[in-house]
Formats: C-alpha cells, sequence, structure tokens
C-alpha cells in the first residue's frame, strides 16, 4: 500500500475535466493505495471523495508563482507521499522524489495570449518553457493525451519516447436534460464551443462564415463560451468586418449545451493547436458531422470522423463546411463515424492506464 498525492488544484478549469475523470475512476478501480488530494480551497468545498482511501486537502498556492515553488512544496513534502502526480505541468521544480506530470500539450509554450501584458506574459512563458524542460526531465514518467503531444514533447524537450506514456482522455454524454435557447430555436447554426484563445483561430472561423453567408443568408455562428478579453477582442473584429449572425451565448449551463450539440447542423474546430481535441469528440456524441482543422493531433483523435481543412485558409475551411451542409449523404457518414469513434474512447480505460503507470513507479 502506497500514500499517492494527486495534484487537483486545476479541477474547475478548462482542462479540469482531465483529473475530475481521473479522480471518479480511481475511486472505483483502487482499493489498495491511499490518495490524497490537493485542491484549491474554494473547490475543497465542492468536491467530495466517495472512497475511503481519498481524502482531500485545500493547497491555496497558485500557479506559477513563488508560493507554489515553495509553500506548495513544503506542503507536499509534510504529507510523505511515496508518488507525487501533477496533472498539469507546473510544480514544484525542487521536489526531488517520485513523480508523474501530466503533458497536455505545449501550446502555452508557443502561442501569445493578446489580452496579457506583452512583457509579463512574455516573462511567464519563458519561465514556463523552462518548468516544462526541466519537470520531463525529473519526472519519473510523463503522460499525455495523444501521440502527436508525445513526439511533440520529445522533440522539445530530447526526452526519449520510453519515459512518455498516452492515456487518451474520453467525453460523457450530458445527462441534464436539454434545454432551449430561446433565441435559437428554429435557426440553423454552426457551433464552436470553447475558449478564445489566439490559437482557436476563430478570426478565420468568422472569415469562412462570412464566405459562407453568401449562399447561407439564414445560417447563423454560435459561438459557445464565457465571455472573455479575447471573445470580447473578436467581438470588434467581426463587427468592424460587417458580419451578422454571429451569436456569443457567453456561459451556457449544461442543459443548454446539450441543446446546442442536438440542434446545430455541424461542429467546427479550426484551432491551431490542441492536445487532444475533446470538444469535436463531445459534438460526436450526438451524431453532429464535424468539419475540423487538419492540425496537430485532430486527425490521429478523429480518425474519419471528420472533414478536414487547412486551419490557415479560410477559404478551404467555408469549402468543406459548405460540403457538410450541402452533402446529405456525407454528413450522415460523418455523423455516424462520429458516434462510433466517441463510444470508442473510454475515461475508465484512462484511469487504468494512468493506474498502472503508478504501480510501475512504485514497484521500482
Amino acid at each position: 500500500m502506497a500514500q499517492v498525492v494527486i495534484d487537483a488544484r486545476e479541477l474547475r478549469t478548462s482542462t479540469g475535466r482531465y483529473v475530475e475523470r481521473l479522480l471518479h475512476y480511481l475511486q472505483k478501480i483502487d482499493n489498495q493505495n491511499d490518495y490524497t488530494v490537493l485542491l484549491k480551497p474554494d473547490d475543497y468545498k465542492t468536491w467530495q471523495p466517495t472512497s475511503p482511501k481519498f481524502k482531500k486537502v485545500a493547497s491555496p498556492y497558485r500557479e506559477f508563482t513563488f508560493a507554489e515553488q515553495f509553500g506548495l512544496l513544503r506542503q507536499i513534502w509534510s504529507l510523505k507521499p511515496d508518488l507525487v502526480h501533477f496533472s498539469m505541468t507546473h510544480q514544484p521544480v525542487l521536489y526531488p522524489k517520485k513523480t508523474v506530470t501530466t503533458v497536455h500539450d505545449l501550446t502555452t509554450a508557443r502561442f501569445h495570449n493578446p489580452t496579457k501584458n506583452w512583457l509579463v506574459f512574455k516573462l511567464k512563458q519563458w519561465v514556463y518553457r523552462g518548468v516544462v524542460w526541466v519537470v520531463a526531465h525529473k519526472s519519473k514518467k510523463i503522460i499525455t493525451p495523444s501521440e502527436f503531444v508525445k513526439k511533440d514533447l520529445s522533440s522539445y524537450t530530447r526526452l526519449n519516447l520510453d519515459k512518455i506514456v498516452v492515456t487518451s482522455e474520453a467525453a460523457d454524454k450530458i445527462t441534464a436534460d436539454p434545454m432551449p435557447i430561446k433565441s435559437l430555436e428554429g435557426k440553423q447554426y454552426l457551433l464552436y464551443v470553447g475558449r478564445a484563445q489566439r490559437h482557436k483561430n476563430l478570426r478565420r472561423l468568422v472569415d469562412a462564415f462570412q464566405e459562407l453567408k453568401w449562399t447561407y443568408p439564414e445560417l447563423s455562428l454560435v459561438l459557445a463560451g464565457k465571455t472573455d478579453g479575447n471573445y470580447q477582442k473578436l467581438e470588434k473584429y467581426f463587427t468592424n468586418k460587417k458580419v451578422s449572425d454571429v451569436i456569443f451565448t457567453d456561459f451556457v449551463s449544461e442543459g443548454e449545451l446539450r441543446w446546442l450539440y442536438q440542434n446545430a447542423q455541424v461542429y467546427v474546430f479550426p484551432s491551431l493547436s490542441e492536445g487532444f481535441g475533446l470538444p469535436g469528440l463531445e459534438a460526436m456524441l450526438y451524431g453532429l458531422p464535424v468539419a475540423s482543422s487538419n492540425a496537430t493531433c485532430l486527425p490521429e483523435i478523429y480518425q474519419e470522423a471528420a472533414l478536414y481543412f487547412d486551419p490557415n485558409s479560410s477559404k478551404d475551411m467555408a469549402e468543406k463546411i459548405q460540403q457538410l451542409l450541402d452533402d446529405k449523404a456525407l454528413a450522415k457518414e460523418m455523423s455516424e463515424n462520429g458516434l462510433k469513434l466517441a463510444q470508442q474512447y473510454s475515461w475508465k480505460k484512462m484511469a487504468q492506464q494512468t493506474l498502472g503507470v503508478y504501480k510501475e513507479i512504485l514497484n521500482k
């Protein structure tokens, strides 16, 4: 029996689904090891363990701070773990004992966030790149969600591929009842779900949508995601270009999201950089045909279940979306392929593979 610490401070962030599902299934499949789950103070109140082998501890240390490097370091030492799993790259780089780190992608190392102070962001990006390098070499094993990220990380850090394990993520159907968004009822629309950072490539999506409006004047583009500085910049962009029928939903409930998936014509994923591409897989669970960028990991994850376009060409993007709108047989084929594919991915399998990594390290 070993003592394992899991850093779940990212539980309620956009990438927190991974660690939430990992915790959910580890509690079902591992009755041998003892676990301590580190949570931000606000999340401490909302997450409850379901297994007596799991306990939770509040960890108030923010990412990429001196408090994380030294305060979190002291906290981990006090817990006396046999193994620590950091579910994100950031962690105390001076912690010398057995660790596993999940690296979701290298997007932060490569793309600028225009809503942040340029100099501050560049300094943090430089620190992040250094942390990635150190973490990759000091961790006993690295976990990535795709073969693309595995090879990308190996190339970036000159790390042996044997040290990196791929554990694919998965999509879950939403259990909440579908809740219609009244302003969209009866409308035909394209759908994108997620954030609006630069690498998500939403300006080219708006450009492609503007081209499609000549053929489909009644078509709308729905962008579902909590409004932030990046979305506000995007709104200025399409307003200046006089593109009509682009609809921001802001935050949507689980029921509203389910309704959006069930009633859209095409899901469009124009991203320039992804580690797995979970939103497209979620769309497939609802039989929604997917038009996807052919960048990074997406062809690996979506396989034959998406129609691919060059994300640097709004013209190619528009053409592929139009194919799915015009060719009902093709849309049906993509829909059926997507439904089968999405069901092949499993969070439980991901947790089982992760537990296998733990056992391999603990037994050495």
